[in-house]
């Protein structure tokens, strides 16, 4: 996030970046929390690598179902360059301080029926709702976005989020030939 003190003292002449120009939403989590919500754009690129390596080992490997100490350029890639329709990268900022805190997707198949939501949260970041507020958004916007349903892909091991998007009406089945894997499911009223 770029802080409005800089904005403001840029030149009128100053070409402003995507990420500078893009709308921001603010969201107060359970807890009070006030995030600053924003698409993620190529510019991003390096402070999504910074954050990624803030989450825990552990989250890392929920989110991209694999172990990953770093994120490199092909693992970024699909968080910083989406067509901002089917596929929608989120970054959500903490208000107060403007530290990037959590990064939540939604990409959605080609008939926009079904979208995926992923969400990681910064380590000391977690159990003050965040997660809570970015699925509450990211189904939103599949429902804005006319889908049908969202899915989430999740790890058996992964109590927390299974808990949650069962607390934000998913219903859990397991995956076919994967028995480490759960899908949850959200389908929207027609």
């Amino acid at each position: 996030m770029i802080p409005r003190h800089t904005l403001e003292r840029r030149s009128p002449m100053t070409t402003l970046t995507l990420a500078e120009l893009a709308p921001m939403t603010q969201l107060t989590t359970r807890d009070g929390t006030n995030l600053t919500v924003r698409a993620a754009y190529a510019e991003d690129a390096d402070a999504l690598a910074a954050f990624f390596d803030q989450v825990t080992a552990e989250d890392r490997r929920f989110r991209f179902l694999t172990a990953i100490n770093h994120l490199g350029r092909d693992q970024l890639a699909p968080l910083t360059h989406v067509d901002h329709w089917r596929t929608e990268s989120f970054i959500a900022f903490d208000a107060a301080t403007g530290e990037l805190v959590a990064s939540a997707m939604l990409a959605c198949d080609a008939k926009m029926d079904t979208g995926e939501v992923a969400i990681s949260i910064r380590g000391d970041y977690r159990g003050k709702g965040v997660a809570w507020t970015l699925l509450d958004m990211l189904a939103g916007e599949g429902e804005r976005r006319g889908l049908r349903r969202v899915i989430s892909i999740e790890d058996r091991d992964n109590h927390a989020a299974i808990d949650l998007e069962r607390e934000q009406g998913f219903a859990a089945r397991g995956v076919e030939d994967d028995p480490h894997l759960v899908l949850l499911e959200k389908v929207f009223a027609a």
